[in-house]
């Protein structure tokens, strides 16, 4: 959930000339229109997460938000802005003052929800619970991959609810941060969550989930402190211990065909693609099943599958979009075959690309374990790259039966187009390391990106289309919506490689290290006057100071220069560019899907870029 004002999808964006974001429309007693966007600025947020410091007041609070739920339109997810406008409209009626939008939005979040995920089985909920509970001092539990082991010693309150939860069936989480949440719900372990955190965590970890559509119920802690602070206990009892069942879902959601996605590479996995060289564990270590082996578990292991995902929801979007009422586990998604095997295909070609990428790189890391040339070696790492590349020809000529020589031509001649431009995009990217000196504008950095990360956006978005029949009314708009989003995407992927990422490269900096074309250095060459030129130089393309170090001064000339104030202005940029293409989709499925790919591609890291203090706490202290 982002607090803060941003775009607003509107019953009818040209009804409105006001500098501030208008509240959505969308109670259910509207007629029904075609429901666009209008965009907005992203604005600071500390000062809209105040929680109500008496418990009468938080009382008013829920019932108005209750009673309030009552006037909105529940068969799909709302957005962002949609929350917040609903919000503003709550906190007038009330009387209540701008700081506290963000309990308000979390409470009518809450009451949106609060139905289906009654409806969930306990043992398909999970229960997500903050460290700040904890009893710090003498704490007996430790941490694992997921959080915290709790004893369950009584020593805090999470011991109270944990007990409770795993007795009716719950998973429980003591974590915070959305990754590990939507990662085990997309796997399929869980349909919905029941959250404790303070507004700034609710803020962060569940925005995803909900634009995804999963159901959930967040109880606000008192306070950010994370010593001291205390919650509405019989707030968490009032939802933990009940279950309702619904005869069906209430609300559309993406789950499904997250979950369909996700399902290609474990349950469906073998079906779809046999092995041919590989077929037992003997075959698999023989020196011919090495290959394919190692190949499938590239494939089927790591990733968030959301190009499968595009595919996929593409194709739904252009035949009715049923999909989106789906049970949750996804196995109510009726996709052929063949449209599976052609989602497989474009994550085959995806990853063989990184495989090349990551040596040409020298990356050390993909997927949270070391890359496959580091695993092994170069050699075996290209080999299994072109086996991958094969492996998505093969899929896609399997489908040619079912879906007719036309459309599987189509299809490849769209995937094929794709891996040229990945091609162009990298060899420039290599060009320019080869060169010495800095000579790199943000025009070229830019064009870079839309060869490298685009095409298989458009890629998949156009397959899943084409296989649903003719695709002239979106062939202009797929190409230039894909270009916006995958330009976009790769400026926060610059951004978060200042922050480390668990889920792809684990050093912080290490685009930057490496000296890669990026949009960043190109910002900073374009803005740098020659004396912050020459250290840009200096830190570049100079060897022998520590790793650490030349972070530091990096990070202090980009802040310096405002460089990533201007890639978040630029990720703005492409947000809106994408969504006004979006907002002139006629058909409202396919409209909905466009919106869901720029609220999940293009979801904001931070508001701006921070020091990372694992950083410069390995500075060296230099004497002045």
């Amino acid at each position: 959930m982002d607090i803060a004002p941003a775009d607003t999808r509107e019953q009818d964006v040209t009804t409105t000339n006001s500098a501030e974001p208008s509240a959505p429309s969308r109670f259910a007693d509207d007629d029904p229109k075609p429901i666009k966007r209008k965009r907005g600025k992203k604005k600071s947020t500390s000062h809209l997460k105040a929680v109500p410091q008496t418990l009468k007041l938080r009382e008013e609070f829920k019932a108005r938000a209750e009673q309030f739920i009552t006037r909105l339109d529940l068969t799909r997810p709302f957005n962002k802005a949609e929350l917040e406008g609903w919000a503003r409209t709550l906190l007038d009626e009330m009387g209540q003052p701008e700081m506290y939008l963000g309990f308000a939005m979390v409470l009518i979040g809450n009451f949106f929800w609060k139905r289906q995920f009654l409806a969930i089985p306990f043992e398909r909920r999970m229960l997500l619970l903050p460290h700040c509970l904890k009893h710090a001092e003498g704490c007996p539990a430790e941490y694992d991959e997921f959080g915290l082991d709790c004893e369950r010693c009584g020593a805090c309150s999470i011991a109270d609810y944990k007990v409770v939860a795993e007795k009716l069936g719950y998973k429980v989480l003591v974590a915070e941060g959305s990754p590990v949440v939507l990662k085990i719900i997309v796997a399929g372990y869980i349909d919905g969550i029941l959250g404790v955190a303070c507004l700034n965590v609710l803020e962060k970890a569940i925005d995803k989930v909900l634009i995804a559509g999963v159901p959930s119920y967040a109880i606000p802690l008192h306070s950010g402190d994370c010593k001291n602070t205390s919650l509405d206990e019989a707030w968490v009892w009032d939802v933990l211990e009940k279950y309702e069942p619904l005869p069906e879902p209430a609300t559309t959601s993406y789950l499904p065909l997250m979950r369909a996605s996700n399902h290609l590479f474990d349950a469906d996995f073998d079906r779809l693609l046999p092995r041919v060289r590989s077929k037992t564990p003997a075959e698999a270590k023989s020196i011919l099943g090495q290959t394919e082996d190692i190949s499938y578990d590239w494939l089927k292991n790591g990733g968030k599958r959301f190009r499968p995902f595009i595919t996929l929801a593409a194709y739904d979007a252009a035949t009715g979009g049923k999909a989106l009422l789906a049970d949750a586990a996804g196995d109510g998604v009726d996709v052929p075959d063949s449209v599976r095997r052609v989602s497989m295909a474009i994550e085959a070609f995806h990853k063989a690309s990184l495989v090349h990428d990551d040596i040409q790189d020298d990356d050390q890391f993909r997927y949270g374990r070391e890359t496959l040339h580091r695993r092994y070696d170069v050699g075996t790492a290209i080999n299994v790259g072109d086996h991958l590349i094969g492996l998505g020809y093969r899929l896609i000529r399997s489908c040619r039966e079912e879906l007719g020589a036309e459309v599987c031509c189509d299809v490849l001649d769209r995937m094929s187009a794709a891996h040229v431009k990945l091609c162009d995009g990298q060899g420039a990217e290599m060009a320019w390391n080869a060169e010495t000196g800095l000579d790199l504008s943000p025009m070229d950095a830019l064009k870079i990106y839309a060869l490298k990360t685009s095409p298989a956006f458009e890629a998949a978005l156009y397959s899943g289309l084409r296989m649903a029949g003719s695709v002239e009314a979106y062939e202009e708009m797929v190409t230039a919506f894909s270009r916006h989003l995958g330009v976009g995407f790769q400026i926060l992927n610059d951004l978060g490689d200042w922050h480390g990422d668990d889920h792809n490269k684990l050093v912080a900096g290490q685009d930057a290290l490496a000296t890669r074309p990026t949009l960043l250095l190109a910002l900073a060459v374009e803005a740098a006057n020659d004396e912050q030129r020459a250290e840009l130089e200096s830190l570049v393309t100079a060897g022998g100071e520590p790793d650490a170090f030349r972070l530091g001064r990096l990070r202090r000339l980009f802040e310096d220069l405002r460089v990533f104030q201007k890639a978040n202005a630029l990720v703005d940029k492409s947000r809106n560019r994408a969504e006004a293409l979006a907002d002139d989709v006629e058909n409202e499925s396919l409209r909905q899907l466009l919106y869901f790919l720029v609220d999940t591609v293009l979801a904001p890291i931070e508001d701006e870029v921070r020091p990372d203090p694992a950083v410069l706490q390995t500075l060296p202290v230099v004497a002045t």
